[in-house]
């Protein structure tokens, strides 16, 4: 049994939720969730009663940008090729853009 956490609110985070997913609803979920530097409860959390994920600059994340940087240029590729561009794609494509216009707002404070 998993231990019982507090929330920011000081309320006990007793209650499971659990739900079914796609193969590829998880692979996107796991790839928004490694964007956000957030747990995958915290993410989802956030999502589901429409608060706002607000990324929070760390080795993580910088990590999982490049990699998703990575992936998204490989599918560019794959693109060019004459392949189709599939809805995933654009996605994940969508959240590093709308992290990297956070990253550069928060510097535009720093001036």
């Amino acid at each position: 049994m998993s231990a019982k956490n507090m929330d920011n609110h000081n309320r006990w985070r007793n209650r499971t939720v659990a739900f079914r997913v796609s193969p590829e609803e998880d692979e996107q979920l796991e790839v928004f969730v490694k964007l956000s530097g957030l747990t995958k409860q915290d993410y989802i959390t956030r999502r589901l009663l429409c608060h706002d994920v607000v990324v929070q600059g760390n080795p993580r994340v910088y990590k999982a940008l490049r990699d998703q940087f990575a992936a998204v240029l490989n599918e560019l590729r794959r693109i060019e090729a004459g392949a189709s561009v599939n809805d995933e794609l654009m996605d994940t494509i969508h959240m590093i853009a709308e992290i990297m216009d956070g990253m550069k707002e928060d510097s535009a404070y720093d001036d």
